[in-house]
């Protein structure tokens, strides 16, 4: 049995080191790196760390070992020990979960396919007109499955085309056709698993909101409830003002359907008055 002794000295120090950082702060989460160049990740990392929310990569095991280390004095962080899968990155930082997983979303972008990676989504092919010059791209779009013809001088896609349904792998000649139409099916970027903030454990899939939706779903319940109070007199720092000017509205309105005279129905009694005339006026033809 290998024994602790025979670990070397400076993989223990890292795990400690790993451990200790995940106890500093109150939000860790683990992040998933998979398929991003090197240059590409560096890049990523500046970007975050000078947004204080540094990533650091590291084998599996100590990544799994710090975690198992830290969750003894805190019990929370034991969830994330099913996320250290594949290749990882650690994040151990401050702020809202949710606002975290944006900023990591934000790092993804389009890449081209290059053969044998499983289709994220339906890959589906617009109908459209080439840039190809007639020739042999015609044989070699119609083996990969694109519906390609020549039309007036000119290669076309007769029709959209469903050319790798989602979870498929997609073949290396579809591949390089999709990128030579300029079309990149997969994504490169951080990727957050699942985030620990306090006590509490989110995962990827609760973290997934539609910030944007869920501002105008809370943009709609706001004036919904305004209206309602005020239908209902319902009075509060917000509706009071809207409230009195509705009432004043509304007893403007009853004075002078009731011809009662105040400095401010004067003016509308008078003319209300003198429309009345000239319509009998208009009536007696006088």
């Amino acid at each position: 049995m290998v024994g602790r002794n025979s670990v070397p000295p400076a993989r223990l120090e890292r795990v400690e080191a790993i451990a200790r950082t995940i106890l500093s702060r109150p939000v860790t989460g683990l992040v998933g790196v998979r398929g991003i160049p090197a240059s590409a990740l560096q890049k990523m990392r500046r970007e975050l760390r000078a947004r204080e929310r540094p990533i650091a990569v590291a084998p599996n095991s100590a990544i799994r070992h710090a975690l198992e280390r830290a969750a003894r004095e805190r019990p929370a962080l034991a969830p994330l020990l099913d996320q250290v899968q594949d290749q990882t990155a650690i994040l151990v930082t401050e702020g809202n979960p949710f606002a975290l997983f944006q900023a990591f979303l934000g790092t993804r972008s389009p890449t081209p396919a290059r053969g044998g990676e499983l289709a994220p989504a339906d890959i589906v092919v617009p109908a459209q007109t080439t840039s190809f010059k007639p020739g042999p791209i015609v044989g070699e779009l119609q083996h990969a499955g694109f519906p390609a013809a020549i039309e007036k001088g000119k290669v076309v896609l007769k029709k959209d085309t469903l050319i790798v349904r989602a979870g498929l792998p997609i073949s290396r000649d579809v591949a390089q056709m999709l990128t030579r139409l300029e079309i990149f099916p997969l994504e490169v970027g951080l990727t957050l698993r699942g985030v620990v903030d306090g006590e509490t454990f989110y995962p990827a899939s609760v973290l997934a909101v539609d910030l944007a939706a869920q501002r105008a779903e809370f943009g709609r319940a706001a004036r919904r409830a305004l209206g309602l109070a005020l239908e209902v007199g319902y009075a509060t720092p917000t509706t009071a003002p809207l409230l009195v000017a509705k009432a004043h509205r509304r007893a403007l309105a009853l004075a002078i359907a009731a011809g009662y005279p105040t400095p401010e129905t004067v003016a509308p009694l008078f003319a209300q008055a003198m429309r009345a005339a000239a319509a009998v006026g208009r009536i007696t033809g006088t």
